[in-house]
Order: structure tokens, then C-alpha cells, then sequence
């Protein structure tokens, strides 16, 4: 044995890695369909990705045995590899169809797979609708999680299903196994993706703008078909539909499903959902009366910043011109995030709502007389020492590394502000940009985006196993 993991160990990740890297595949092929519709004759990008991640994955499958039964470390490692594999696959076939580098393709891969939105293209319009259609297709299968849409589809229920879904960051089950959880979770999002859909046609897009702007709003992953994103529709009725898809997406699952059951007053007695209201309340006012911003836009850059969508009603040049405050305020919300359990990246709610209840329930037990219990709970659920903890240092782990990221950058001589702007925005897997990036940036603060995307979308943790694991590996193989 090496480290923490055998040889049968490998075995088994490697075996349902071959299961992700089949799905993959076929999200990859999806695009051709486009394509063929719209007279476009470039295929190769689709089919070498495609067939090239559909092949691999069968060898694994075929030629690695399963020898162990899988736990939280094989599904952590999977989940962690499953991310950079998808952004590999994507960004071989934009290298093929659009005609960037590895590294500006690998961006935008990570960017549309992790649901983070930032662009190294500098005129979407242009690009053949194939290509558009592919990265709105990453982004609305990245909003449920690549594991995720594997275990729907493809991995028998039980103890496998049920270690991948933990190991996706996500622990609310709807139903009392998870492959059924995340069958119900599917049919939730196909629902809200049509009716997203029919929205946006019935206020005046195109199908093809629909269906492209629901999948990115609806995982709030906020990549658009137009230069100005939705500002360029100009029009209310769309603003609005781009908000509450926004709402929807960044919303646990868990509540809609309630909702969606009948139990409509069971989304306001979320806690996670109140937090929200009381964030997008406070913020818009603060861009409203401060900044000066419209009544819409400013509830619409909060929801924007909050869900991590990072959709957007202005230019670029627009943003980079916003005051220092009103970059801070976006920060502190793409930081902050939505409810666990959505589509949403960042910090997530319920880790602040705990935070701040923990900092709370401390004075308290401070002022309280020796031997008093102070009852801790969260929405009637008993909060525990391991979760304010478990909170407590995410959140500081969380912040350490974008304050890394953040230092390279000025190092580069990006500015203070609007360095921590595209810092959060990435690692938030946000998307609003004041101009940073770009496809002529360095390679090093590029670099560190992409892995902040990354990081940012699997919760840090399973990222440290995954080293862990390839430090295991290399000595393996060294001795």
C-alpha cells in the first residue's frame, strides 16, 4: 500500500471514471445535431472529443476491475478528475472549430462546464451557432453537476450512486435513495428549462435565443449568444425572466420540490431562502440609492452576483467604469452565493446563516450563566459543533486562496478592486467581468482563474484529495 490508497483502489476510479468519460462523450456529440441544422459542414471538433472520450472511457470500463466497494475518497477523486476531463474534452473541440489556443480554449471549457461565464471571446456573434450551442449545452449540464448527470443516467443505484453525489458537494436527499433524488432533481430542471423556454419566446426571442439563454440562465451559468449578453434584447420583459430564472436556479432543489408538491409557503420558510430576500433587498437598495443604478438593473446585478450567474444588462467597459463600492458590494454577494443545493456556486447560504448563528450562539453562552445550554437551531434542525466548524474553516479556506490569487494578480499590475472582482467572480463560478479577462491575458493569472473556477465548483476538498492521491500514484510508480 501507498499512502492511503491500493492498487484496487485506482482500479475502482479508474472503472467509473470510464462511466463519466462515456457520458461526457455523448454531451460532446450532442452539438452535431446543431450543426447539421444550421448547414454548418466543420464536424471534427464534436467527433474527435466525442468518439475520443466515449473510447477511453469504454477501455476503463472494460479493462479495470472493480475490486472495492466505493467510498467518499473514490467519489471525491472521480468528481475532482471528471471536472478537468469535461474541460479537456471542450476545449479540444473549440481548439478544432474556433481556432484558439489550448489555453484560451481550456478557459472557456472550465468556464462553460463549471458555470462561471467568463469569456475569452471577444465577439460571441461570430461564432457558428454550434459552437454557441455547445457551450450553453456545458454549462446547463455543469449547473446539475457532471457526476450528477451520470448518476441519473448511467450508474446503477446504491452505494455508488450514493458516494459520487456526496462527493458533488450535495447532501439533501428528495427521495430516500439518491439515484431516485437525482431523477426527481432532473425532472425538476427539465421542467424549468422548457418553461424558461416558453418564456423567453412568449417575450420575443428567437427558439434558438431561448433555448440558449434559458440553459445559462437556469444553471446560472450566464454565457450568452450576444456581445451585451441580455442587455441587447433591451427589453423588460426579458430582464425579468432572466431574474427569476436566476432565482430558480440559485434555489435548492429541495424547495422546489416542495413548491412544485403543493407546499408553496414551505419556500419562504426556508432559511436559505430568506437569506436571499433579505441579501437582494438590502444590496439593490444600497446600488439604487448609492450608485444610482435603475430599480431593475440593480435588483438584477444583485441576483446576478448572488445566484452566480453573471448575466448581464450593460457592456464590459460599462462595469470596469462602476465605482470601487459598487465593485465591492457585487464582490461580497458573488462571494456569498446562493443555497446549497442548486445550481449556485460560491460560499452557499446556509454556510454564512451558520456562521453568523454560531458567532451568535458563542456571545450568548459567554453571557449566560456557567452551565447553561443554549439550544442551536437552524430552520427547527439541531446545528452540531462539526457543522459550525466544518463552515468556520471552509469559509477560511475559501478566502485564503482567493487572497493568493489575488496578490499574483496585483503582482501583475491589474488593480486592487477589480483584480478581487474577477478573482471572486471566478472562483464563485459568477462571470461578471470588469475587462480582465481577456484572450491576450498572462498565462499565469489565466492559469490561476481556471483553477479558481475549478476549485471553486467541486468545494476545494475533493481538489486536495485528488493531489493527495496523484502524490500516492507518483511514488507508486517511482518505487
Amino acid at each position: 500500500m501507498i499512502g492511503y490508497l491500493r492498487k484496487k483502489d485506482f482500479y475502482l476510479i479508474f472503472k467509473n471514471l470510464g462511466i463519466v468519460m462515456q457520458g461526457i462523450g455523448v454531451v460532446m456529440l450532442i452539438p452535431l445535431l446543431v450543426a447539421i441544422i444550421y448547414g454548418e459542414t466543420d464536424y471534427g471538433g464534436y467527433l474527435i472529443s466525442g468518439v475520443l472520450s466515449i473510447s477511453i472511457g469504454s477501455l476503463f470500463r472494460q479493462f479495470f476491475p472493480e475490486k472495492a466497494s466505493m467510498r467518499l475518497k473514490h467519489g471525491m477523486i472521480l468528481a475532482a478528475f471528471a471536472w478537468i476531463w469535461a474541460a479537456l474534452m471542450g476545449s479540444i473541440c473549440l481548439m478544432y472549430t474556433t481556432d484558439v489556443s489550448f489555453l484560451n480554449a481550456y478557459f472557456e471549457s472550465m468556464s462553460a462546464w463549471t458555470g462561471s461565464g467568463l469569456s475569452i471571446y471577444t465577439n460571441v456573434q461570430i461564432l457558428p451557432q454550434s459552437v454557441l450551442f455547445l457551450r450553453s449545452l456545458m454549462q446547463w449540464v455543469g449547473g446539475l453537476g457532471v457526476v450528477i448527470v451520470v448518476i441519473g443516467i448511467l450508474i446503477r443505484p446504491g452505494t455508488t450512486a450514493s458516494r459520487l453525489y456526496k462527493a458533488e458537494a450535495r447532501d439533501e436527499k428528495i427521495k430516500p435513495s439518491i439515484a431516485n433524488t437525482v431523477r426527481t432533481i432532473w425532472w425538476i430542471y427539465l421542467f424549468y428549462t422548457v418553461l424558461g423556454i416558453v418564456l423567453y419566446m412568449l417575450a420575443g426571442m428567437s427558439l434558438f435565443d431561448a433555448i440558449n439563454n434559458c440553459f445559462t440562465n437556469l444553471s446560472t451559468g450566464g454565457m450568452s449568444v450576444k456581445n451585451n449578453n441580455i442587455g441587447a434584447y433591451n427589453s423588460t420583459a426579458v430582464t425579468i425572466i432572466t431574474i427569476v430564472l436566476m432565482v430558480i436556479g440559485g434555489t435548492s432543489f429541495l424547495v422546489h420540490y416542495k413548491a412544485l408538491k403543493g407546499r408553496v409557503l414551505d419556500v419562504f420558510r426556508d432559511i436559505q431562502f430568506q437569506a436571499m430576500i433579505i441579501i437582494v433587498v438590502i444590496f439593490s437598495t444600497l446600488l439604487l440609492t448609492v450608485s444610482k443604478f435603475t430599480t431593475l438593473n440593480s435588483v438584477f446585478f444583485v441576483v446576478s452576483a448572488l445566484s452566480c450567474t453573471g448575466s448581464n444588462t450593460v457592456p464590459i467597459s460599462t462595469m470596469t467604469g462602476w465605482t470601487d463600492f459598487t465593485k465591492i458590494l457585487l464582490t461580497v454577494a458573488m462571494i456569498i452565493g446562493m443555497a446549497a443545493g442548486s445550481t449556485t456556486g460560491a460560499l452557499k447560504l446556509i454556510r454564512i446563516v451558520t456562521l453568523v448563528k454560531g458567532i451568535y450562539w458563542e456571545i450568548l453562552k459567554i453571557l449566560s450563566p456557567e452551565g447553561s445550554v443554549i439550544p442551536r437551531k437552524i430552520a427547527g434542525k439541531t446545528v452540531q459543533d462539526a457543522e459550525i466548524k466544518e463552515a468556520g474553516s471552509y469559509t477560511f479556506l475559501y478566502l485564503f486562496i482567493i487572497f493568493v490569487s489575488w496578490l499574483v494578480f496585483m503582482a501583475y499590475g491589474y488593480g486592487g478592486i477589480n483584480s478581487l472582482f474577477e478573482i471572486a467572480s471566478a472562483q464563485g463560478n459568477v462571470g461578471l467581468s470588469v475587462g480582465i479577462t481577456s484572450p491576450t491575458m498572462p498565462s499565469i493569472p489565466e492559469i490561476l482563474l481556471i483553477i479558481g473556477m475549478w476549485l471553486g465548483r467541486i468545494e476545494i476538498i475533493p481538489a486536495l484529495v485528488l493531489f493527495k492521491a496523484g502524490f500516492d500514484l507518483f511514488k507508486r510508480f517511482k518505487t
